[in-house]
Protein backbone atom coordinates (compact mmCIF):
# COMPACT_ATOMS: atom_id res chain seq x y z
CA UNK A 1 0.00 0.00 0.00
CA UNK A 2 2.67 2.63 0.49
CA UNK A 3 4.99 1.37 -2.42
CA UNK A 4 1.32 2.74 -4.54
CA UNK A 5 1.17 5.77 -2.92
CA UNK A 6 5.15 6.57 -3.28
CA UNK A 7 4.37 5.63 -7.40
CA UNK A 8 0.99 7.88 -7.84
CA UNK A 9 3.81 11.36 -5.47
CA UNK A 10 6.52 10.07 -8.03
CA UNK A 11 4.74 10.46 -11.66
CA UNK A 12 1.79 13.40 -10.69
CA UNK A 13 4.75 16.39 -11.43
CA UNK A 14 6.04 14.41 -14.69
CA UNK A 15 2.55 14.49 -16.17
CA UNK A 16 1.98 18.28 -14.97
CA UNK A 17 5.95 19.14 -17.14
CA UNK A 18 4.26 17.68 -20.23
CA UNK A 19 0.96 19.11 -19.82
CA UNK A 20 2.30 22.21 -19.51
CA UNK A 21 4.47 22.41 -22.18
CA UNK A 22 1.77 21.25 -24.29
CA UNK A 23 0.02 24.28 -23.36
CA UNK A 24 3.06 26.59 -24.82
CA UNK A 25 3.65 25.07 -28.19
CA UNK A 26 -0.48 25.58 -28.61
CA UNK A 27 -0.04 29.10 -27.70
CA UNK A 28 3.61 30.00 -30.06
CA UNK A 29 1.62 28.43 -33.19
CA UNK A 30 -1.54 31.34 -33.02
CA UNK A 31 -2.21 32.30 -36.39
CA UNK A 32 -0.59 36.13 -37.63
CA UNK A 33 -3.44 38.33 -37.97
CA UNK A 34 -3.61 39.62 -41.57
CA UNK A 35 -2.28 43.09 -42.32
CA UNK A 36 -5.03 45.64 -43.17
CA UNK A 37 -5.34 46.99 -46.79
CA UNK A 38 -3.24 49.67 -47.81
CA UNK A 39 -5.57 53.18 -48.54
CA UNK A 40 -5.67 54.03 -51.84
CA UNK A 41 -5.96 57.42 -53.10
CA UNK A 42 -7.00 59.41 -56.30
CA UNK A 43 -5.37 61.46 -59.68
CA UNK A 44 -5.85 64.88 -59.54
CA UNK A 45 -5.46 66.15 -63.31
CA UNK A 46 -3.10 69.55 -63.60
CA UNK A 47 -2.92 71.25 -66.51
CA UNK A 48 0.22 74.03 -66.99
CA UNK A 49 0.19 76.54 -69.94
CA UNK A 50 2.51 78.50 -71.20
CA UNK A 51 6.07 79.12 -72.59
CA UNK A 52 9.26 78.16 -72.17
CA UNK A 53 9.55 78.72 -68.90
CA UNK A 54 6.83 76.30 -68.67
CA UNK A 55 8.09 73.72 -70.70
CA UNK A 56 11.88 74.08 -68.96
CA UNK A 57 13.88 75.27 -71.82
CA UNK A 58 17.40 74.21 -70.79
CA UNK A 59 17.05 72.02 -67.86
CA UNK A 60 15.61 68.49 -67.51
CA UNK A 61 12.04 67.11 -68.00
CA UNK A 62 11.89 66.54 -64.06
CA UNK A 63 13.71 69.95 -62.97
CA UNK A 64 10.63 72.23 -64.77
CA UNK A 65 8.71 73.65 -62.32
CA UNK A 66 5.31 71.72 -63.38
CA UNK A 67 7.34 68.50 -62.43
CA UNK A 68 8.29 69.40 -59.33
CA UNK A 69 5.34 70.50 -58.35
CA UNK A 70 3.91 67.57 -59.35
CA UNK A 71 6.65 65.47 -56.87
CA UNK A 72 6.28 67.67 -54.33
CA UNK A 73 2.35 67.43 -53.86
CA UNK A 74 2.99 63.62 -54.40
CA UNK A 75 5.44 63.59 -51.47
CA UNK A 76 2.76 65.88 -49.02
CA UNK A 77 -0.19 63.13 -50.16
CA UNK A 78 1.50 59.59 -51.40
CA UNK A 79 -0.85 58.27 -51.83
CA UNK A 80 -2.70 60.09 -54.95
CA UNK A 81 -1.34 60.73 -58.29
CA UNK A 82 -0.96 64.26 -60.16
CA UNK A 83 -0.97 63.29 -64.15
CA UNK A 84 0.11 66.48 -66.11
CA UNK A 85 -1.17 68.00 -69.38
CA UNK A 86 1.66 70.31 -70.90
CA UNK A 87 0.97 72.94 -73.22
CA UNK A 88 4.02 75.03 -73.81
CA UNK A 89 6.73 75.91 -75.90
CA UNK A 90 9.70 77.91 -76.48
CA UNK A 91 9.05 81.42 -78.18
CA UNK A 92 5.30 81.35 -77.79
CA UNK A 93 3.52 84.18 -77.03
CA UNK A 94 -0.34 84.77 -75.92
CA UNK A 95 -1.76 84.26 -79.37
CA UNK A 96 0.66 81.29 -80.08
CA UNK A 97 -1.18 79.41 -76.31
CA UNK A 98 -4.44 80.80 -77.32
CA UNK A 99 -4.12 78.82 -80.93
CA UNK A 100 -2.02 75.76 -79.64
CA UNK A 101 -5.33 75.70 -76.73
CA UNK A 102 -8.12 75.35 -78.91
CA UNK A 103 -6.38 73.28 -81.11
CA UNK A 104 -6.11 70.19 -78.59
CA UNK A 105 -9.45 70.32 -78.28
CA UNK A 106 -9.01 70.17 -74.11
CA UNK A 107 -11.64 68.54 -71.48
CA UNK A 108 -13.08 70.63 -68.34
CA UNK A 109 -11.65 68.28 -65.57
CA UNK A 110 -8.46 69.59 -64.29
CA UNK A 111 -7.76 70.07 -60.49
CA UNK A 112 -5.09 72.57 -60.71
CA UNK A 113 -4.38 75.25 -63.92
CA UNK A 114 -1.34 76.97 -63.76
CA UNK A 115 -0.73 79.63 -66.75
CA UNK A 116 2.42 81.82 -67.63
CA UNK A 117 2.63 83.58 -70.49
CA UNK A 118 3.62 87.24 -71.69
CA UNK A 119 7.81 87.30 -72.24
CA UNK A 120 7.24 86.70 -75.80
CA UNK A 121 4.92 89.38 -76.30
CA UNK A 122 7.89 91.55 -74.61
CA UNK A 123 11.05 90.39 -76.48
CA UNK A 124 9.36 90.32 -80.21
CA UNK A 125 7.83 93.86 -79.19
CA UNK A 126 4.82 92.83 -79.72
CA UNK A 127 1.96 95.89 -78.96
CA UNK A 128 1.17 95.59 -75.51
CA UNK A 129 -2.40 95.80 -76.33
CA UNK A 130 -2.27 92.63 -77.68
CA UNK A 131 -1.55 91.41 -74.19
CA UNK A 132 -4.62 93.28 -72.46
CA UNK A 133 -6.24 91.69 -74.64
CA UNK A 134 -5.01 87.92 -75.11
CA UNK A 135 -4.37 87.56 -71.64
CA UNK A 136 -7.88 87.66 -70.11
CA UNK A 137 -8.85 85.51 -72.82
CA UNK A 138 -6.33 82.84 -71.44
CA UNK A 139 -7.60 82.99 -68.39
CA UNK A 140 -10.87 82.70 -69.27
CA UNK A 141 -10.19 79.48 -71.03
CA UNK A 142 -7.88 78.24 -67.83
CA UNK A 143 -10.83 78.90 -65.94
CA UNK A 144 -13.00 76.69 -68.28
CA UNK A 145 -10.59 73.84 -68.11
CA UNK A 146 -10.44 74.24 -63.85
CA UNK A 147 -14.02 72.79 -63.68
CA UNK A 148 -15.36 76.53 -64.21
CA UNK A 149 -13.81 77.14 -60.71
CA UNK A 150 -11.44 80.18 -60.89
CA UNK A 151 -10.18 79.14 -57.16
CA UNK A 152 -8.38 75.97 -58.99
CA UNK A 153 -6.21 79.13 -61.67
CA UNK A 154 -2.32 80.17 -60.59
CA UNK A 155 -1.42 82.76 -62.47
CA UNK A 156 2.62 82.73 -62.08
CA UNK A 157 4.46 85.97 -62.82
CA UNK A 158 7.10 86.75 -65.62
CA UNK A 159 10.33 86.41 -64.81
CA UNK A 160 12.82 88.99 -65.68
CA UNK A 161 15.86 87.85 -68.17
CA UNK A 162 17.39 91.39 -67.98
CA UNK A 163 19.46 89.58 -64.77
CA UNK A 164 21.05 86.69 -67.06
CA UNK A 165 23.75 86.75 -69.00
CA UNK A 166 21.63 87.10 -72.03
CA UNK A 167 19.56 90.12 -71.08
CA UNK A 168 22.69 91.89 -69.99
CA UNK A 169 24.62 91.30 -73.93
CA UNK A 170 21.19 93.33 -74.78
CA UNK A 171 22.09 96.54 -73.09
CA UNK A 172 18.76 97.18 -72.92
CA UNK A 173 18.36 95.79 -69.06
CA UNK A 174 16.33 98.62 -67.76
CA UNK A 175 13.86 98.69 -70.60
CA UNK A 176 13.63 94.77 -70.01
CA UNK A 177 13.07 94.56 -66.74
CA UNK A 178 10.19 98.40 -66.87
CA UNK A 179 8.55 96.29 -69.28
CA UNK A 180 8.53 92.81 -67.82
CA UNK A 181 7.21 95.14 -64.69
CA UNK A 182 3.83 96.79 -67.25
CA UNK A 183 3.12 92.98 -68.52
CA UNK A 184 3.03 92.06 -64.74
CA UNK A 185 1.67 94.89 -63.13
CA UNK A 186 -1.17 94.28 -65.70
CA UNK A 187 -1.60 90.56 -65.08
CA UNK A 188 -1.84 91.16 -61.35
CA UNK A 189 -4.27 93.58 -61.69
CA UNK A 190 -6.28 91.65 -63.32
CA UNK A 191 -6.35 88.82 -61.63
CA UNK A 192 -6.60 90.91 -58.58
CA UNK A 193 -10.02 92.34 -59.49
CA UNK A 194 -10.98 88.86 -60.57
CA UNK A 195 -9.84 87.20 -57.39
CA UNK A 196 -7.67 85.10 -59.25
CA UNK A 197 -4.49 83.83 -57.83
CA UNK A 198 -1.75 85.32 -58.61
CA UNK A 199 2.25 84.04 -57.70
CA UNK A 200 5.26 86.51 -57.97
CA UNK A 201 8.38 85.20 -58.57
CA UNK A 202 9.97 87.82 -60.86
CA UNK A 203 11.82 88.54 -57.54
CA UNK A 204 13.71 85.17 -57.45
CA UNK A 205 15.03 85.75 -60.86
CA UNK A 206 16.23 89.36 -60.23
CA UNK A 207 18.61 87.27 -57.96
CA UNK A 208 20.16 85.82 -61.44
CA UNK A 209 23.67 88.09 -61.96
CA UNK A 210 24.60 87.81 -57.73
CA UNK A 211 23.33 83.70 -57.80
CA UNK A 212 24.54 82.75 -61.05
CA UNK A 213 23.41 79.09 -60.29
CA UNK A 214 19.59 80.71 -60.24
CA UNK A 215 20.62 80.77 -64.46
CA UNK A 216 20.61 77.45 -66.90
CA UNK A 217 23.78 76.57 -68.82
CA UNK A 218 22.13 78.51 -71.94
CA UNK A 219 22.81 81.69 -69.87
CA UNK A 220 19.02 82.63 -70.45
CA UNK A 221 16.47 80.86 -68.77
CA UNK A 222 15.75 79.79 -65.18
CA UNK A 223 17.68 76.33 -63.33
CA UNK A 224 16.50 73.73 -61.47
CA UNK A 225 17.01 75.43 -58.82
CA UNK A 226 15.27 78.32 -59.43
CA UNK A 227 12.14 76.39 -60.48
CA UNK A 228 12.64 74.74 -56.90
CA UNK A 229 12.29 78.12 -55.49
CA UNK A 230 9.18 78.85 -57.89
CA UNK A 231 7.41 75.51 -56.24
CA UNK A 232 8.46 76.60 -52.79
CA UNK A 233 6.24 79.31 -52.94
CA UNK A 234 4.00 78.00 -55.21
CA UNK A 235 3.18 74.22 -53.66
CA UNK A 236 0.95 75.95 -50.15
CA UNK A 237 -1.11 77.68 -52.98
CA UNK A 238 -1.43 74.75 -55.19
CA UNK A 239 -2.30 72.39 -52.42
CA UNK A 240 -5.50 74.38 -51.13
CA UNK A 241 -6.73 74.52 -54.71
CA UNK A 242 -6.63 71.15 -55.83
CA UNK A 243 -7.95 69.35 -52.49
CA UNK A 244 -10.78 71.40 -52.23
Amino acid sequence: MKTKILILVIFFPILCTISCSTDTIITETTPIPAPLPQKTGKPYNYLALGDSYTIGQSVCETCRFPEQLKKSLENTHPTNSYPITLIAQTGWTTTNLLTAIDNQKLASNYDLVTLLIGVNNQYQNRSFSLYEKEFPELITKAIAFAKGDKTRVIVVSIPDYAYTPFGQQTGNQAKISTEIDTYNTFAKKYCMENTIEFLNITDITREGLKSPDLVAQDGLHPSQLAYSKFVERMLPKATVAIHK
